[in-house]
This record gives C-alpha cells, sequence and structure tokens, in this order.
C-alpha cells in the first residue's frame, strides 16, 4: 500500500532505473570481454551460453542494486524502506504461494492445450550448456536467486515507490511495471512474453497489498524455480 515515504519525481524514477539497469549490463559486458578474451565489439554469441548467462546475472544484479540503493537514500529514507524490503506477514507468504500455484498450472495447461512446448529453447540452451561446462549450480543460484532479487527490487521497489502516488495510480503502475518487466525478457517469444506479464500483474498487487518487495522477490523466484525444474524434467526424461 502507498504509505508516508515521499518519492523521487516520475521522471527522476524512470531515468535513474534505466541508468541502474544500463550500468548493470555495462559492467556484465565488461566480464564477459574478460571471460572471452575479446573485446567489446568482438564478443561471440552468449545469448544460449548458459555460463555466460550466469557471469552476466552475477555481476550487474550488484552493480543495479547497488546503485538503486543509493538512489533510494536521496529520498530521505532508508534504502530497505523506499524499496519495500520489508518482511511480510506469514497470511500474505501463504495466499501469495497459493495464487502462484494456481498460476503456473493455469498457465502450463493453456499451454499444452495451445500444443505449446512448457520448456523455450532459450531455457534448454543455457541448462545444456551450463551442464556441459560445469556452470549448472552457478546458473540456478543466478536464476532463482539473482535474478528475482535484480528484477523485484528494480521494477516492484523502485519503479513502483516512485510512480505510485494515490490509490487511483495503483493499476496503471502495476500494468506499466508488469509490462516493462515483461519486455525487457527478449529471449523469449511473444506468447512467453504475455505470460511473464500476466505474472507481473500478480506480482504488482501482491507488492501494493503486502507494503513488501521481499514477497515478490520470493514469488518471483518460485516462478524461476518452476521453470528450472521443468528444465530439467525435459532434458532427463522428455528428450
Amino acid at each position: 500500500m502507498a504509505d508516508a515515504i515521499k518519492p523521487l519525481g516520475r521522471g527522476a524514477t524512470l531515468a535513474l532505473a534505466v541508468f541502474a539497469l544500463l550500468a548493470g549490463q555495462m559492467a556484465a559486458l565488461l566480464a564477459l570481454t574478460w571471460w572471452y578474451g575479446q573485446s567489446l565489439g568482438n564478443l561471440p554469441n552468449f545469448s544460449g551460453d548458459g555460463a555466460a548467462i550466469a557471469l552476466i546475472i552475477a555481476v550487474s544484479t550488484p552493480v543495479e542494486v547497488g546503485l538503486l540503493a543509493l538512489f533510494a537514500r536521496r529520498a530521505g529514507a532508508s534504502a530497505a524502506d523506499y524499496l519495500g524490503l520489508i518482511w511480510p506477514r506469514r497470511g500474505e507468504v501463504v495466499f501469495g504461494v497459493a495464487a502462484m500455484v494456481v498460476m503456473i498450472v493455469a498457465g502450463n495447461v493453456l499451454s499444452w492445450l495451445l500444443g505449446r512446448n512448457l520448456v523455450t529453447p532459450f531455457q534448454l540452451d543455457i541448462y545444456k550448456t551450463a551442464s556441459a561446462g560445469g556452470w549448472l549450480l552457478w546458473l540456478w543460484l543466478a536464476i532463482v536467486v539473482l535474478t528475482p532479487i535484480g528484477e523485484e527490487i528494480l521494477f516492484r521497489g523502485f519503479l513502483f515507490r516512485g510512480w505510485l502516488r494515490s490509490p487511483r495510480d495503483v493499476w496503471p503502475v502495476i500494468v506499466v511495471t508488469s509490462l516493462l518487466w515483461a519486455l525487457i525478457h527478449v529471449q523469449y517469444d511473444w506468447y512467453t512474453i504475455g505470460q511473464i506479464f500476466v505474472f507481473g500483474l500478480l506480482l504488482g498487487w501482491m507488492r501494493w497489498a503486502s507494503g513488501s518487495t521481499i514477497l515478490t522477490i520470493l514469488l518471483h523466484a518460485l516462478i524461476n524455480s518452476e521453470g528450472m525444474i521443468e528444465t530439467f524434467v525435459d532434458l532427463k526424461w522428455l528428450t
């Protein structure tokens, strides 16, 4: 719910969020130049390389979150309070997990009815390459732990706080942050991006109802865990 913390301006919020996101990605690209021993202009295609994806997430997330925390402090509140990093109530966790499980099952049933694979080619590629290179544990940590932290603090933490001014802003902010969150997942097709958008609506509502970004981090981790488990099952028993 909205509270007494005075947020940064809407334009400043967007500009600072984009800066933090790009700064994190640039730091990750520089790490990749070291990893591959190549200049930025000569980097190979790493879109399906699980080790490279894990490295990108491991480098970009701390940079991005650190900058967002620094920007949040400029609003005069603690970074934790500004970003909604408070512990949810037990009932909120139970409700959130139950709602997310229902949505995951519904999404899988819909995909099955439409004849679509539950696991995307991107998921299969990064899982197989990370496993072959001995990076599977690091990929799990990156996808299940670091990605939810970074993305939730950016979208349901920093942007949500900066754009929410009154109760009438709730659903516009939830929709816009969900849309932006879905659109950064350029590795997927439009069907999967649409599913991500719907999950974002639930995450945004839970952020508003509970006031807790920690809750949305936990629920996001649940989504990503389910995706990794599905990928494991697909590779182990279905291919």
